[in-house]
């Protein structure tokens, strides 16, 4: 049965598009540095586990989301967990909680795209910062349509650039991919970065609500949109431990090769960082301002003012470099993630329905999530040797 929801137009390929939007990011740009720290089959076990546990999770929030008639993280904690006294004070805190990690997140890829900018036209950090916000904040000001066909093109964008930028490593010096292990602390660290890369669980309730609450294209939507992100994860990290060795930096690996390569390959390099960037903070800022519109009632557009802005602070302050963002957001977005399992368990008892997830919804999943969740956040904070 389906859930009456508010927003109901997205087609099947921008609702994916959402998805791989908000999971190819600061994240996927930071695996690199991470692979070339552990071995092949490592990074192959890690990223296969890293998938299936991932979806599930997603498929569980879609139920969660599609049980509360599409509405965000906090308000279904609101609904499905807080009760009695403290139910106003554990609501906000949620709030905060979830606020601070998406604020960490869009943070990152200011950072990011500031890089990238530096790197490419020779702008101070900060002038890039601001001019990054300003161009990619007009997409999310037009709303969740605009938002959806912009990852679309954006998505195919990036599979196009990845192509130019993988002939153009095979047609030139190409180094050996690691198969030596390190260490359990790299391996963990690896598996908490895949995690993070995988995650758009913020961005389901706009999937759920942009598809109108079917379950059937709500889960294959997750899923195509998951194993795509999966998939570029792989692509990004053999062409650039290809490309670049060991010589991969904090600062995302596509500026570490697109400095290594040079020349016009330079540029398409540069162009992959800022439309992988852009996605994820279309996505997050757009997932922002709806946590925003929920708990205050404020417009949407003063909504995502509210929330962006302080993202753009953050990254003027310069608390964190490009890899420590991601790694600290998901250390906070992780553990989130275990309160978000609780309240779907509680959901599905009290209506009996797991209509996307199914029969993987149950107790023994519930548990290998968050199992997951601890280890991935144990890996957030590890040492990489």
């Amino acid at each position: 049965m389906k859930a009456k929801t508010k927003i109901a137009n997205l087609t099947f390929a921008e609702a994916s598009s959402i998805i791989i939007g908000h999971g190819v990011g600061s994240g996927i740009l930071a695996v690199p540095y991470l692979a070339s720290r552990n071995s092949l089959r490592d990074l192959l076990v890690v990223i296969v586990l890293a998938y299936t546990i991932n979806l599930l999770l997603h498929l569980m929030i879609a139920d969660l989301s599609l049980n509360n008639h599409g509405a965000q993280f906090v308000k279904c904690f609101e609904n499905e967990l807080f009760t009695g006294k403290l139910k106003k004070v554990a609501t906000w805190a949620a709030f905060g909680l979830l606020g601070i990690s998406v604020l960490v997140n869009v943070a990152g890829f200011i950072a990011g795209g500031a890089a990238v900018f530096e790197s490419w036209f020779g702008l101070p950090s900060r002038i890039g910062m601001i001019l990054y916000y300003l161009l990619a904040s007009g997409v999310v000001l037009y709303g969740l349509k605009i938002v959806g066909i912009f990852e679309t093109y954006a998505v195919v964008m990036m599979v196009a650039v990845m192509a130019v930028l993988g002939f153009a490593v095979v047609s030139g010096t190409t180094y050996p991919l690691p198969t030596t292990f390190v260490s359990l602390t790299n391996v963990l660290a690896l598996y908490s970065m895949i995690s993070f890369s995988l995650s758009a669980v913020m961005s389901v309730p706009q999937v759920v609500k942009g598809l109108d609450g079917d379950p059937v294209k709500i889960r294959w939507s997750i899923a195509a949109g998951t194993g795509v992100n999966a998939a570029l994860i792989l692509l990004v990290t053999f062409i650039t431990l290809f490309g670049a060795g060991r010589d991969i930096t904090g600062s995302g690996a596509l500026v570490d090769l697109s400095a290594k390569l040079g020349g016009w390959v330079g540029s398409v390099g540069y162009l992959f960082s800022l439309l992988a960037l852009s996605t994820s903070f279309w996505a997050n800022t757009l997932n922002l301002r709806d946590i925003m519109n929920e708990q205050t009632g404020w417009s949407e557009s003063v909504s995502f003012g509210a929330g962006s802005l302080p993202c753009l602070l953050l990254a003027l302050l310069g608390l964190n470099s490009f890899v420590g963002f991601t790694r600290l957001a998901g250390v906070i977005q992780v553990m989130t993630g275990i309160g978000v399992i609780l309240a779907f368990h509680k959901s599905r008892k009290r209506t009996g329905q797991a209509a996307v997830s199914g029969k993987f919804g149950v107790v023994l999943f519930e548990a290998v999530v968050i199992l997951s969740s601890l280890v991935a956040t144990i890996g957030s904070v590890l040492p990489v040797k």
